[in-house]
This record gives structure tokens, sequence and C-alpha cells, in this order.
């Protein structure tokens, strides 16, 4: 079974420690979330994880099918399987969604195989109407350039269709819930829980239970001051939404101190 297992991560920014040796195993079949209070560095994670220039890793390992991603380029953290779902997707003008995600998928097929010639159009077609009908989006959506004039729940529901039509191993959501209404939050919930089986494993990163409603996790885990320091089941989440964190940084008020 493929894992991400993180181990010991300690990644600082612009000379400041953020993650101070935090562990985590996240396996295919598995959802996941992490909460925990603002600036406890639930987002350097991701951005860590996936290889974002300005959060360096001093310490630790992360480890995909063998390999330590955080020695990888990142566009090679995505070919073996890792996939960030990002809080504030940018717009590329004069790309379509469709040119977009067929360059992804055969940047992701030459890799595994340097002598493939791409994915045939009729077939990657194919492939992205059954995508978009898995997600119940609009085959127009594939048309429109990425992101660009794209309200909050669209840009949301596009990076879902990327995870969709590149499936990878492990995903990570990093706050997909920020920013949307109660109905654009059920629609991209309906499309991460159209995904989920035992092929995908996802690390869901949020502030709020209500996207919780909506994907059940497996595990949900606290950060508090760079570190994992609570983890359990849904009912951990409950708690939080009914006590917040005061009893989290009490409990552990020689982690934060």
């Amino acid at each position: 079974m493929s894992e991400l297992v993180i181990k010991n991560l300690h990644v600082s920014v612009e000379g400041k420690e953020i993650l101070k040796g935090l562990n985590l195993t996240i396996r295919k079949g598995e959802i996941h979330a992490i909460m925990g209070p603002n600036g406890t560095g639930k987002s350097t994670l991701a951005y860590a994880l996936m290889g974002h220039p300005h959060y360096e890793v001093t310490e630790g390992e992360a480890l995909l099918k063998g390999e330590n991603v955080l020695e990888l380029e990142p566009d090679e953290r995505s070919h073996i399987g890792l996939y960030l779902a990002f809080q504030y997707p940018v717009a590329i003008p004069g790309v379509t969604m469709a040119n977009f995600l067929r360059t992804a998928i055969n940047s992701h097929r030459k890799a595994a195989d340097p002598e493939d010639k791409g994915v045939p159009i009729p077939e990657f077609r194919t492939m992205l109407k059954e995508r978009m009908d898995l997600l119940k989006m609009d085959h127009s959506f594939a048309g429109r350039y990425l992101n660009e004039g794209f309200s909050g729940g669209e840009k949301k529901r596009a990076e879902i269709l990327q995870m969709a039509v590149l499936q990878p191993e492990i995903a990570i959501l990093d706050e997909t819930d920020s920013g949307l209404d109660i109905d654009a939050l059920r629609i991209v919930s309906e499309g991460v829980n159209a995904l989920r089986g035992s092929e995908f494993g996802a690390l869901v990163i949020t502030h709020y239970q209500r996207i919780l409603n909506y994907i059940k996790p497996d595990f949900v885990h606290i950060m508090l001051d760079g570190r994992v320091v609570e983890s359990g089941g849904p009912e951990l989440a409950l708690q939080l939404e009914e006590q917040g964190y005061d009893w989290v940084r009490e409990k552990y008020s020689q982690v934060a101190a």
C-alpha cells in the first residue's frame, strides 16, 4: 500500500522556523483532516511537501514509494503521485482548462515512459468528459481559460477536476473550503467524495468543521506550534467546534511556550 510518511519535518520561512518536528502518515484509501489555529503551520506543511521555494526544509523527510519527495523537483513530486489543491488558485490567461490538463497528463506519461507520444486527443476528450460528468460539471468549462474570471467556487471545482484527471495517490487540499458559500462547498465536497476509494488518499487542511460534514475524515489531527499534538477520529473535529482551541493550548502550553 502506498503511503506518505512524514518524519520529524522542520521547515523555516525567511529564517523563522514554522514546522518543528512534524510527524504524520497518510495511506491510500484514507482521508485525513488537519486543523489548528492560525499560524500553526498547516499551509506551510502543504507548500513544503510540494516544493515551494520560499519554504526551506531544514530537517526531516517525507517518503512516498520509497523516495524522499523533499529531494525532488515539484514536477517530480507530482509525477510520483502527490497533488496540491491551492487555497488561492491563480489565473492563466490564454490557456484553456483542456489544454492545461492535456499538457499535465502528457508530462506524467513522459516521466513514466520517455518514449510516450502523449495521450491521443480523442482519448483525452472522452476521459475529460467522463471526469467532468463524475464531478457534475458542464463540458463548456473545459474551453474556458484556466481560472480567468472564475468565481471562488469555480476555481475550487477546477482544482478538483485537475485532481480527478491526474489521479494522484495522495492529494493535499489546502483550505479548499476557504471563501466558499454553502452550495459551492457542497459541490466541491461531492467532487472529492466521488474520487474517494482505495487508490486515493487525501490530507484536508481546514479551519472549520463544516467541510468535514461533507467530506467525512477517517482521522483528524490538531496542529499547534508546528507539530501535530492530537490525533483522533471525526469526533475530534466536533470537539473543536464545540470547545475551540483553548483546551489544546492549555494541554500543550509547554509546546507553545
